[in-house]
């Protein structure tokens, strides 16, 4: 193995979309590789072909690239088609099991009588399971086709039946490692059994087919989650069996939601994708999901992107679990909108506009609506309705907003002397049209605020909404007289 070259990987089964745990585990190995200027492989662990489709490996690769992780070697999209980067390929575990990478070492183990041939049926084992349950006995394979004689394999093999390997764990001692978040972490090798490392279909299994990637690839490192630890002490004897130098591990602590269950979808939204269309920026998804189980000293919580890296460790992740609070996630959301550059938050903001926007005109009118309501956007699904009334030329009038702020005594004269005002003013701007309406109100000896809400209610339809002559000025003269005519004769028309 390369000495003093970080490399990590992330590698996940294309099997569905990338969830949040998936998602914090990449960003993990990404952080750390970057932390050490090392290497992040992306690596499709594929070998369920059933459930394995490229829609998944789609939706896996643009999870990722929304989230701004890239890595520096594996499987990649270019016009639809599936490509690949890097030295150690092939990057999915089903191309390697057809080059016949995993055999090898397959053979190497059965050479030395470090694994063996298993016969036993589907049924076998259940009732095999059965049995221990009934005795009290933790279920495990029995190793009853450890010591085969060949007369005893050509006999199950002259009745039809399949066989898988499996390897020969110790059945003494401990498997001891140390886990650069949880310490020293030890298990008993009785307890463990003799697992599956080939199929019946020439497959190589999770546990054997990533030893051999993880060590193929030269990876010094795995991160992954705290459901993994069961599954290392079988991984670091196969690297034992097969002379070969283990990478060190770090399990990470699971994320649960707020109730303290298993993070579902009954508490939010579980995949990352989910995330984007409901109106996420990435770079607040990436900072929350760094939160999840890590943290500073000063327990910082909005981050730049290179103080990430900076200060990111591995041996500052918690043991405990971590909570997925969707409340602090929009929270942190709302903090990415205010101090995105409004340029930025447009390109964002465009899918979610059900408009047609062509000219560069309307782009920077619409910038300018957006930048009023910037402070208060904690969504970018928020921004279409918040805006909405800049761009329709008919807008809605809600029916509270015209009973609280228009249907008062005197509104409508009010709202024909001010649109009098405005018509004679020739610098339509936001400085003026304050001054107008301040002066307006002391000769009238009117209080300013009927006043402001009745022409905000007028002009935009609602009770709320940005500065109101900064609203007026974006409108434009035009638009202000139109929509006060419109509430004049229609909307007050009887009064």
């Amino acid at each position: 193995m390369t000495k003093n070259i970080i490399r990590v990987r992330f590698a996940p089964s294309p099997t569905g979309y990338l969830h949040i745990g998936g998602a914090r585990t990449a960003l993990y190995n990404w952080l750390f590789a970057k932390h050490n200027n090392g290497s992040f492989i992306l690596r499709i662990e594929d070998t369920d072909e059933i459930r394995s489709t490229n829609e998944s490996i789609k939706i896996i690769i643009d999870s990722l690239e929304w989230l701004g992780i890239n890595w520096d070697e594996g499987p990649y999209f270019e016009n639809g088609l599936i490509k690949e980067k890097g030295n150690f390929g092939p990057y999915f575990q089903m191309q390697r099991t057809k080059a016949g990478i995993y055999q090898k070492y397959i053979d190497i183990l059965l050479k030395e009588d470090k694994a063996y041939y298993c016969y036993c049926n589907q049924e076998e084992l259940e009732q095999m399971r059965k049995n221990q349950i009934l005795n009290k006995i933790p279920p495990k394979y029995d190793n009853r086709c450890r010591n085969l004689t060949l007369e005893e394999r050509k006999k199950k093999e002259l009745e039809g039946r399949k066989p898988v390997v499996r390897f020969k764990m110790p059945l003494e001692g401990e498997t001891i490692f140390n886990d650069l978040i949880r310490g020293e972490i030890k298990f008993n090798n009785s307890l463990l059994d003799d697992f599956v490392i080939l199929k019946t279909n020439g497959t190589p299994t999770y546990n054997f087919a990533c030893v051999i990637d993880d060590y193929l690839m030269n990876i010094t490192h795995v991160i992954r989650g705290e459901d993994h630890i069961s599954n290392t002490p079988k991984q670091i004897q196969l690297y034992n069996a097969l002379k070969l130098k283990s990478p060190e591990f770090a399990h990470l602590s699971i994320i649960l939601g707020p109730d303290g269950s298993k993070l579902s979808k009954r508490h939010c939204a579980t995949s990352v994708l989910e995330y984007k269309n409901s109106g996420y920026l990435p770079q607040a998804m990436f900072n929350y999901l760094t939160l999840l189980g890590w943290s500073t000293q000063e327990s910082q919580q909005i981050f730049e992107l290179n103080e990430l890296i900076e200060k990111f460790s591995i041996e500052k992740c918690s043991k405990g679990s971590a909570i997925f609070d969707c409340k602090k996630l929009l929270w942190i959301n709302g903090e990415y909108i205010r101090k995105t550059d409004i340029d930025t938050l447009f390109e964002y903001v465009k899918n979610f506009l059900n408009m047609d926007i062509f000219d560069k005109i309307k782009y920077n009118y619409i910038k300018k609506a957006i930048a009023l309501e910037q402070e208060k956007i904690k969504l970018l699904t928020d921004i279409p309705n918040l805006i909405e009334f800049f761009i329709k030329e008919n807008i809605t009038y809600n029916k509270e907003a015209i009973e609280k702020a228009l249907k008062k005594p005197n509104i409508k004269n009010i709202l024909i002397e001010l649109k009098e005002k405005i018509l004679n003013l020739d610098n339509f701007n936001k400085t003026y049209l304050e001054k107008i309406f301040r002066e307006y109100a002391k000769e009238k000896n009117l209080k300013t605020s009927p006043i402001f809400h009745a022409v905000r209610v007028t002009v935009s339809g609602r009770l709320t909404g940005p500065s109101l002559f900064e609203m007026l000025e974006l409108l434009g003269k035009e638009v202000v007289v139109k929509r006060m005519d419109y509430v004049i004769n229609n909307i007050l028309s009887g009064e």
